[in-house]
C-alpha cells in the first residue's frame, strides 16, 4: 500500500509540470495581431507600405500577424494620430503632418519646403544629422513610439492648366499637403484638403485644378495623371518626410525579436521604396504618355525658393525644437551646397 501511494505520488509530480504547461504553450501559439493604417491609397499602397507588412507577416511565423488598411478606411488621415494613441490602431505609415501630430514635428513632415532635394537626404538627415533623437524624443513625450522615416519622390506639380510661369499659379485650388499649402498660398495657390481617394473625382469635377502632393511617379502608379495634363518640372521639396509609428504600449509589449524583425522590414522596405520612386521619376518623365512636362524658368523659381529661406525663419521662431530643427536644414543644406552636383542640380 505504502509503495503504491509513492508511486501515485511521483507519478502525479511528473505530471503537474506536463499538466501546468499546456495552457502557456497555447498562449505562446497565439499570434499578436496589430491593425495598421498607411496614409496611402490601395495603388500606391502596394508600393510605399505593403511590403513592409508583407515581410513582417512572413517572417514571423504566425507570432505576429498585421493587417493593413489603405486611407481613410479605418479613420480619416488627419484623425491617425489619435486613433495610434487612443490604440484604435497599433500602427501608422504616414507623414507628420497629414496626421495632425501634436508634436513640433507636424509642420517638418510631408514636404517642408526645399528642406531636401533628393530622397536619399532623408536617411541622412535623420541618420547622421540628429533628427531622428529628436522626433523619438518628442513622440515619447505624447505616448507614441516612433520608429524609422524614409524618403519618398519629390513635390511637384500636376495640373489641368499649363503652367510656365509663376503668375500661371495664381488661383489654382490645389490639393495639397497643410504647410507645403501654407507655403504656396502666398504665390496665390488655394489649398484643397479632402480625403486622398476623392481627389480624382475632384479634378474632374472641377472642385481641383491638380495636385502639388507627389513627383511623376504617384501621377501614374494612383490615376492622376489621367485626369491631368501638364507636370511642371519645379518642385518645393526634394523628398517626402514620412514616418512608421506604433502604438506606445504595444511597442513595449512585442517580444524582442519581433521587434527586431518589424525594424529589419521596414528598413527592407525602403530600399525597395528608393529605386521605385528613383527610377520612376526619370523614367516616367523621359517616356510617359500622359503628362506633357513644363518649367518655370530658374531665374524666376528663385523667388519661391528665397520665399523658403524666410519662412525657415518664420517657422524657426515658433519653439525651441523648431529653431533645432531648421537648424539642421541650415547646415545640411550648407555642405551639400557646397558638395555641388549630384548633391545639388
Amino acid at each position: 500500500m505504502t509503495l503504491s501511494r509513492r508511486k501515485i505520488l511521483a507519478g502525479a509530480a511528473l505530471a503537474a509540470p506536463a499538466a501546468l504547461a499546456a495552457p502557456s504553450v497555447g498562449r505562446a501559439q497565439e499570434p499578436i495581431r496589430w491593425r495598421f493604417q498607411t496614409y496611402a491609397g490601395a495603388a500606391l499602397g502596394e508600393h510605399v507600405t505593403k511590403p513592409i507588412i508583407d515581410a513582417i507577416n512572413a517572417a514571423a511565423q504566425g507570432e505576429l500577424e498585421i493587417e493593413l488598411y489603405y486611407a481613410d478606411q479605418i479613420v480619416p488621415t488627419g484623425e491617425l494620430f489619435q486613433a495610434l494613441q487612443r490604440g484604435t490602431l497599433d500602427a501608422v505609415h504616414s507623414d507628420d503632418d497629414s496626421m495632425a501630430s501634436p508634436t513640433p514635428m507636424r509642420v517638418f513632415g510631408g514636404y517642408f519646403p526645399f528642406a531636401t532635394k533628393h530622397i536619399l537626404d532623408v536617411p541622412v538627415l535623420f541618420n547622421q544629422y540628429g533628427l531622428a533623437d529628436i522626433w523619438r524624443a518628442e513622440y515619447e513625450k505624447v505616448g507614441v513610439t516612433w520608429l524609422s522615416a524614409a524618403g519618398q519622390d519629390p513635390c511637384n506639380f500636376n495640373t489641368k492648366k499649363e503652367v510656365t510661369s509663376l503668375a500661371d499659379l495664381e488661383g489654382l485650388k490645389l490639393y495639397t499637403f497643410p504647410t507645403a499649402g501654407r507655403f504656396l498660398s502666398q504665390f496665390g495657390v488655394v489649398p484643397v484638403n479632402i480625403p486622398y481617394e476623392d481627389a480624382e473625382v475632384a479634378v474632374q469635377t472641377g472642385e481641383l485644378d491638380g495636385m502639388a502632393w507627389s513627383g511623376i511617379t504617384e501621377d501614374y502608379t494612383v490615376g492622376w495623371a489621367d485626369v491631368t495634363d501638364y507636370f511642371l518640372t519645379n518642385n518645393i521639396s526634394g523628398a517626402w518626410i514620412g514616418s512608421i509609428f506604433v502604438n506606445q504600449q504595444r511597442w513595449a509589449d512585442l517580444p524582442d525579436h519581433l521587434k527586431e524583425l518589424v525594424m529589419a522590414a521596414i528598413k527592407s522596405a525602403d530600399t525597395y521604396r528608393n529605386q521605385w520612386y528613383w527610377g520612376g521619376e526619370a523614367r516616367l518623365r523621359a517616356r510617359g504618355d500622359k503628362l506633357e512636362l513644363r518649367s518655370i524658368p530658374p531665374e524666376e523659381w528663385k523667388q519661391v525658393e528665397d520665399a523658403a529661406i524666410t519662412f525657415w525663419d518664420e517657422i524657426a521662431q515658433e519653439g525651441e525644437v523648431h529653431q533645432k530643427v531648421v537648424d539642421i536644414f541650415r547646415d545640411y543644406n550648407d555642405v551639400i551646397n557646397r558638395a555641388g552636383p549630384p548633391y545639388t542640380f
